[in-house]
């Protein structure tokens, strides 16, 4: 009962948060939205953390005739994903300290924005406890509502309304089909819990609703062919907005996914090799795409996109070893995709808040415009290397360990299931090698642009390190994702925990089985660890060294060349070129020139422009929405301007449903 008195309290504390924060003085709102979120956070992760020591809270709160019960519960799934959003928001909240004060003039927006940054705190967490269908759905709206006033802050930019308008569309598509699904289930069940959804798998086909569900908690993950709202709204949304928002509210899709994916009865097999072949063409569109961009928050985008394909092999592989009865690939697989959702969460956070300060610095976001700033900047530059590093899924850092275990997943399925089947997970190796080498080609263009070489254009001003108050998070971030890398062992016994108290009794384990797992990812812990005492020492020593003689800085050769200039250098385009042009036909480029025609002997100057678009958005989406605007310009003539046609139109429906009811057909 404590718990529930944790969580009256967290919704007391949000309460009075949204209430005061309107009134306070600008000055501290804030700082004082950072108090209530923190405060929000340590209410709810104390009964997460019960939770995950076994002893979940399950509570039913009193509802109405229609409702029924609401039941609140804090399983361990839930406590995961509570604890990361309190973890990336506390983080987000104090780097926005920093990030917004050069808004500081905009008060009424400021005060809108800090409010509704606790309800969207607040109604993450809610979705996470809640499992009433209709309370879930109300949760789950203010949460994406929320998100989308923090989305368009800067909404006297059309491309920012823009961006708003397409995440609000896509979001209410996606909560049609939570409700197409959840009306099926009541019909079915007789009851809006969400014991009853695993009753319906129970005694019913399980491919078409879990597809309904797949469809709504996909659009807020990302998946292919779902994703396209996430490169508008994460470049649109500030920039600790866009932390938060790839760090956790694409992770709520793949609580519902996972939490769905438990539940399910029969054709499990077949679900998992759709789902893995799904999250497979996620990851390698998403790192194709990413590769390319010249925006480099839309190149951020791109990658969230990436890792929730790979989250979704994790599933697929739980879901494929829960055919085969293999527990040993259930645990593997559902334990990568749950840590690789902490550690994601981790490194696009700090990704996005290390572009967010240089964006402040320098006003744009495109990589072309930029150059030397580690010069200017070295902490953001050293943040930034650091959490491309850990996306890249190299040592020492957590991106490795999640990606480890994925592959030993794959491993594991080609060594203990058929032929057909190890021909797929070979494959999927192959993928998940692939999207891991063009993650370190897309992060060493955006490195090596953005902070080496000269500055390719003059700013208006020059740029200098960021505040301790957008630097401080970012510290913080980088101890935990070192502290998942050099002990992992810890993590994946937490993982381990969590699994086998939300397993249904049919895919239960023994935990001694996973003993000599545990073993290896102690050892990688501590080899890791070794490999960055090796790192400092050496820098440690050549530092030694080099202070032992005067040092002196020359030009570099310049290949027998001595007056380069700015425009010599590479830009992100021509490092991304090749790649481009050899899968031309996944990533589209649009370009905009003049062609020169033959008797043009003395051409005038031209322009070149080009830019790439998302092959789903740009040759499906767009031209379904032409068709679809074409076919209803047919039906202009209802909508004529004519009060007595809108007065006849009203009369011919209360006589059809006069004559329908008096003649029983309605």
């Amino acid at each position: 009962m404590g718990d529930f008195w944790l969580i009256l309290s967290s919704a007391i504390v949000a309460g009075i948060g949204i209430l005061s924060i309107p009134l306070l003085p600008s000055k501290i709102k804030a700082f004082s939205n950072f108090l209530f979120v923190l405060l929000v956070a340590i209410t709810t992760s104390i009964p997460a953390i019960n939770a995950l020591l076994g002893n979940p809270m399950d509570i039913t709160l009193p509802g109405s005739a229609f409702f029924g019960d609401i039941p609140l519960r804090i399983d361990a799934l839930s406590a995961w994903f509570i604890l990361i959003i309190n973890l990336t928001c506390v983080n987000g909240a104090f780097y926005g300290i920093g990030y917004m004060k050069p808004y500081k003039e905009r008060k009424a927006n400021l005060s809108l924005h800090w409010t509704l940054f606790l309800v969207f705190q607040t109604s993450m967490l809610w979705v996470c406890m809640l499992q009433h269908s209709l309370a879930f759905l109300i949760a789950w709206e203010i949460m994406s509502l929320s998100s989308l006033f923090l989305v368009i802050f800067e909404h006297e930019k059309s491309e920012t309304l823009k961006a708003g308008v397409n995440y609000m569309v896509q979001m209410h598509i996606g909560v049609a089909f939570l409700t197409v699904a959840f009306i099926w289930v009541y019909f079915g069940q007789g009851s809006f819990d969400f014991l009853a959804i695993s009753g319906y798998f129970g005694t019913n086909f399980n491919g078409w609703l879990f597809l309904l569900f797949f469809i709504g908690f996909g659009i807020k993950a990302g998946f292919i062919p779902l994703h396209s709202w996430l490169p508008h709204a994460h470049p649109a949304a500030p920039s600790h907005i866009s932390g938060v928002m790839s760090g956790v509210i694409v992770k709520l899709g793949i609580y519902g996914i996972i939490r769905v994916a438990l539940m399910l009865q029969s054709q499990l097999l077949l679900i998992g090799e759709l789902l893995l072949i799904i999250s497979i063409i996620t990851g390698v569109f998403g790192i194709l795409n990413a590769s390319v961009q010249r925006d480099f928050k839309k190149m951020l985008a791109y990658c969230t996109i990436e890792n929730i394909g790979i989250i979704g092999t994790g599933i697929g592989l739980f879901l494929i070893g829960a055919g085969f009865n293999n527990s040993m690939l259930m645990v593997i697989g559902l334990s990568g995709a749950l840590l690789h959702t902490l550690n994601h969460s981790l490194f696009k956070s700090l990704l996005f808040f290390s572009v967010g300060s240089v964006y402040q610095q320098t006003h744009t976001r495109d990589m072309e415009k930029l150059g030397g700033l580690i010069h200017q900047m070295p902490q953001t530059a050293s943040l930034f290397l650091i959490g491309s590093l850990a996306i890249g899924g190299l040592p020492p850092l957590n991106g490795f360990i999640s990606e480890f275990l994925i592959y030993n997943g794959f491993l594991n399925g080609i060594n203990t299931i058929g032929l057909t089947h190890s021909t797929l997970m070979i494959l999927s190796i192959a993928s998940l090698a692939f999207i891991g080498g063009l993650s370190l080609l897309t992060f060493t263009k955006t490195f090596g642009t953005v902070f080496l070489g000269n500055p390719r254009q003059e700013l208006h001003d020059s740029p200098s390190e960021v505040s301790l108050w957008m630097r401080a998070p970012q510290y913080f971030i980088v101890g935990i994702m070192l502290s998942i890398g050099l002990f992992p062992q810890f993590y994946f016994s937490v993982s381990l925990q969590l699994i086998q108290s939300v397993l249904p009794a049919s895919g239960q384990f023994v935990l001694e089985d996973f003993a000599p797992m545990i073993t290896l990812m102690g050892n990688v812990g501590r080899y890791s660890m070794l490999f960055l005492a090796l790192l400092i020492g050496i820098y440690l020593l050549r530092n030694y060294f080099v202070g032992l003689h005067p040092s002196q800085k020359n030009a570099t050769w310049g290949c027998g060349y001595v007056a380069p200039n700015v425009h010599m250098q590479y830009t992100g385009k021509s490092f991304s070129k090749s790649l481009s042009k050899l899968l031309g036909f996944i990533v589209k480029e649009k370009k905009k020139y003049t062609e020169i025609e033959a008797g043009e002997i003395f051409p005038q100057t031209r322009k070149h422009t080009s830019h790439y678009v998302d092959l789903f958005e740009n040759t499906i989406f767009e031209q379904a929405t032409k068709k679809l605007l074409h076919i209803l310009n047919y039906f202009q003539f209802i909508q004529n301007g004519k009060v007595q046609m809108y007065v006849m139109y009203g009369l011919f429906f209360i006589l059809l449903v006069f004559f329908g009811t008096l003649f029983n057909l309605i």
